[in-house]
């Protein structure tokens, strides 16, 4: 079981993870050491990836689809190979409820996207498919990192 403390510490780190150690402990009152400990402890284990979230747009990638994928079961290892190593697949997911993956793609346009699906349809038998176009980030990677939220609900 984690402790309160974690939490907070890992709640700060999730809102802005370049923070100054010396600033966290300032926030948290732990001290400096602890958190350099704890973080050794977590990385690779409790923390899976320290990263950067982007503007893809500002980048030129207009286009950003989830697309939802059923396959023969026989080809869910082969798809997933594929789609691991597709570098226009941000993140790929397994699911339930009719489908086998779940993945969320980046292109620079639609016309890059569409050629992306009839590469798939020949590689693949799509057994089933639906895509979602996404228009607008709303609350992205958000959960835990508020410390404050976090207080409210541990006491």
């Amino acid at each position: 079981m984690i402790k309160k403390n974690e939490l907070i510490l890992l709640s700060h780190l999730r809102r802005n993870a370049r923070e100054t150690l010396t600033k966290i402990s300032r926030d948290t009152r732990i001290p400096v050491s602890t958190i350099f400990d704890k973080l050794k402890r977590y990385d690779n284990n409790l923390i899976k990836k320290a990263t950067v979230l982007l503007d893809f747009q500002k980048l030129g990638y207009n286009t950003r689809v989830t697309l939802m994928l059923k396959v023969p079961k026989e080809q869910r290892d082969n798809l997933k190979n594929f789609l691991i190593h597709e570098n226009n697949v941000n993140s790929i997911y397994r699911v339930n409820n009719n489908f086998d993956f779940l993945m969320e793609g980046i292109f620079t346009s639609m016309q890059d996207f569409q050629e992306f699906i009839e590469n798939l349809e020949e590689k693949f038998e799509i057994k089933d498919k639906q895509m979602f176009y996404i228009l607008d980030d709303i609350k992205k990677e958000e959960f835990m990192s508020n410390p404050k939220l976090l207080n409210l609900t541990m006491q």
